[in-house]
């Protein structure tokens, strides 16, 4: 595949990425962001345009920027100030956070603003359990200075909790992040409604662990009996494209 049908690609997965949070609720108006890396020594990256609400967004009007926020190519857009903070800090850090994707979500917020953060309440949160990083809140995003904070409090996990301020999940592709953002939003959702309910019971330290390499470990020794669902995710992730196809085909465009 060559760099123009490399580009096509992900600007058509990124498009539908925005397409998804918006059928699933996850949007925040205009000011939230998601962002893809193209392949490459200059770390471009495509980000939405700023002033377009997630269904209008499509692979041809994402704008590619590089990591001191210039406009690589023109656009009628501008970027999100705050997320060209957030997006170039990880993307210049993480080589293999190709995709970006962060959300200000009622629950998102709310658990991000809980002490006690992500609990693994339920199956689908233990995903995520010794996978989540947090950053205390300094602000709007708007501050250069506070890149390398980010960056150093998200480590190397998948996720990032910003403390009174929202979600951010990291993927090595688009899906990958789509899928984490989609079970952590879920995540947050149930720890809510456990909470409300009354006293919670949490599964052992070792249960935890062991269902968190079951969903993220696939190249573990397996014991006899046991299986894996590797590819779970992608075929989600396929059916996911099959949905946009019927109800948003004009993501591609």
């Amino acid at each position: 595949m060559n760099p123009t049908e490399t580009e096509l690609r992900l600007r058509q997965e990124l498009a539908a990425c925005y397409r998804l949070i918006a059928h699933f609720r996850m949007t925040d108006l205009i000011f939230t962001h998601i962002s893809v890396r193209i392949p490459g020594p200059e770390h471009h990256f495509l980000i939405n345009p700023y002033g377009l609400m997630f269904d209008e967004i499509t692979a041809s009007n994402l704008v590619k920027i590089d990591l001191q926020g210039n406009a690589v190519e023109p656009s009628p857009y501008p970027v999100n100030p705050a997320g060209f903070v957030i997006h170039s800090a990880i993307h210049g850090a993480r080589e293999d956070a190709q995709c970006v994707l962060h959300t200000h979500t009622k629950a998102g917020c709310a658990v991000a603003a809980l002490k006690c953060g992500l609990l693994p309440v339920n199956q689908i949160s233990m995903e995520f359990y010794g996978k989540v990083a947090y950053h205390d809140y300094e602000g709007v995003a708007l501050d250069m200075d506070e890149q390398q904070r980010l960056v150093a409090d998200l480590g190397d996990k998948p996720v990032l909790m910003l403390r009174n301020h929202g979600l951010l999940t990291v993927g090595e592709n688009v899906s990958e992040a789509f899928l984490r953002m989609y079970y952590l939003e879920k995540a947050c959702e149930i720890q809510l409604a456990a909470q409300a309910a009354g006293e919670i019971v949490l599964p052992s330290e070792a249960v935890c662990a062991h269902t968190e390499r079951q969903f993220n470990d696939h190249a573990r020794q397996l014991k006899e009996g046991e299986l894996t669902d590797s590819g779970a995710m992608q075929l989600a992730w396929k059916a996911l494209l099959r949905m946009l196809e019927r109800v948003a085909p004009d993501y591609r465009d």
